[in-house]
């Protein structure tokens, strides 16, 4: 049984609605402390007028002896048919055999005896005489003998039982109040979530994450006011997000149907090779050849930018000066005709990064710069060491001699697949600049683009 009131209470947090969970809560909470409270009251109130009938029944007992003193057992004075006042008195004799022939009204329990003769303490106690409730009290009064003295406690009762029906009316008004103030307080305190919920469901069922949460006015900062902020600020992240893939489909697609194209128009030429010349198949498989190396790389960069953006975890220490260094000579292998100066400092230049994508990140900037380079003009790379502590952070930039970025392509020069006017004839896929960016707000570095003095662009890599 107890197993089975453990599951139901398990099912029923799990699914029951938060608000009703939150309202019977307090609602809970309130009726134990109203239990509690009354429950005290009412001993409290209980205790007051006990305390004041069994006050009366010591003063009348210490009066009754004071005015009988050594009387003999029986009654000695007070209406004891109605015990109206003055309290009804009768001694008690130790020895049973001493009773008087007639026996009083009060009853005569064996405690009463040990109070005669001395061995019990003088005591209250309940009884009932004639149909009436009563209080009496049973003290020592001489060597052999007791007193007992006894007074109506209806009024009492009457006072005791309707304290309890105010107390028990009190504990019920508080708690559906308590019920009704938690069922309000989770309704209006839990709003927000409602919204939340509302929203997060609106976007599930259209995947459209242009919907907001409404906030409350400024200057309200809860819990929920947070909450709901923070969903705001993650639903604008994931719009953009959701809109940088789709830009990102939809240029690739477009970037793709050229080169696709042409393989597709190469192969059919290929496919009737019978009918072509030995210069027109060598140069059918030749553009072939170029082409799908053109498609292969625009697939990888796009796999490279289709990555997660999020910093990967630096754990290395990379030596960025040899790096360069090692960079810059591939720059020069794969550019023979353009001259790659690097400078770079004595001492090594060390920052936390992944080597491979670093490495990715300054070829994409030579590629860039050599490829715009005219001939003869060289690619100047420098390298200047940070200063830690002064404010000063590694830094490198890469200068071409080329023609320049125009004020109107500099803002554009880091989008995906944009390419200025002067490198529409070139080769590339408009995708290295973006990588290079990406690459660097990964390592939680900053590449700017900037016309260079006297002709060229300039490329400042901080970390």
């Amino acid at each position: 049984m107890s197993g089975g009131r453990r599951r139901l209470g398990r099912v029923w947090r799990r699914r029951g609605p938060l608000r009703t969970r939150l309202a019977l809560s307090v609602t809970a909470a309130v009726a134990l402390v109203a239990v509690g409270v009354c429950a005290t009251a009412f001993l409290v109130v209980r205790s007051a007028l006990y305390e004041q009938l069994d006050l009366s029944l010591t003063q009348s007992a210490r009066l009754a002896a004071q005015r009988n003193p050594g009387a003999a057992p029986g009654t000695l004075a007070g209406e004891c048919r109605f015990l109206a006042a003055p309290a009804c008195a009768e001694v008690v004799a130790a020895d049973p055999a001493k009773d008087p022939g007639t026996p009083g009204l009060l009853p005569v329990a064996p405690a009463a005896r040990e109070v005669a003769a001395g061995r019990k303490a003088p005591y209250y106690t309940n009884i009932a005489v004639a149909g009436y409730p009563a209080r009496m009290l049973t003290t020592d009064y001489a060597k052999g003998r007791a007193l007992q003295v006894a007074l109506r406690a209806d009024t009492v009762e009457d006072g005791i039982e309707e304290a309890a029906r105010w107390l028990v009316l009190t504990a019920v008004v508080g708690v559906l109040l308590a019920a009704l103030l938690g069922s309000w307080v989770s309704r209006t305190g839990l709003a927000p979530v409602a919204r939340l919920t509302a929203t997060a469901e609106r976007i599930a069922a259209t995947r459209d994450a242009r919907h907001r949460i409404e906030l409350p006015p400024p200057g309200r900062e809860d819990e929920i006011t947070r909450l709901a902020t923070s969903f705001n600020t993650m639903l604008g992240e994931l719009e953009q997000s959701v809109a940088a893939q789709r830009q990102l489909v939809a240029d690739a697609s477009h970037e793709l149907r050229t080169p696709l194209t042409a393989l597709r128009t190469n192969a059919e030429l290929l496919a009737r090779a019978d009918r072509l010349t030995p210069e027109q198949r060598e140069r059918a498989s030749a553009a072939l050849g170029r082409q799908l190396r053109e498609v292969t790389g625009l697939v990888n960069d796009l796999i490279e930018l289709a990555r997660d953006e999020e910093p990967q975890p630096l754990v290395e220490q990379v030596r960025l000066d040899a790096l360069v260094e090692h960079c810059a000579q591939a720059a020069r292998t794969h550019w023979p005709a353009v001259p790659v100066h690097v400078r770079v400092p004595a001492e090594p230049v060390v920052v936390p990064g992944v080597p491979a994508r670093l490495s990715r990140l300054l070829g994409n900037l030579l590629d860039n710069a050599a490829k715009f380079s005219r001939d003869g003009l060289p690619v100047e790379v420098e390298l200047v060491a940070g200063v830690p502590g002064g404010g000063r952070r590694p830094e490198l930039t890469v200068r071409d001699h080329g023609p320049g970025i125009s004020p109107q392509d500099l803002p554009h020069v880091f989008d995906r697949f944009y390419r200025a006017g002067a490198a529409r004839a070139l080769p590339g896929s408009g995708l290295g600049l973006a990588m290079a960016r990406q690459i660097a707000r990964a390592h939680s570095a900053e590449l700017t683009a900037e016309a260079a003095p006297g002709g060229g662009a300039l490329f400042r890599l901080q970390f």
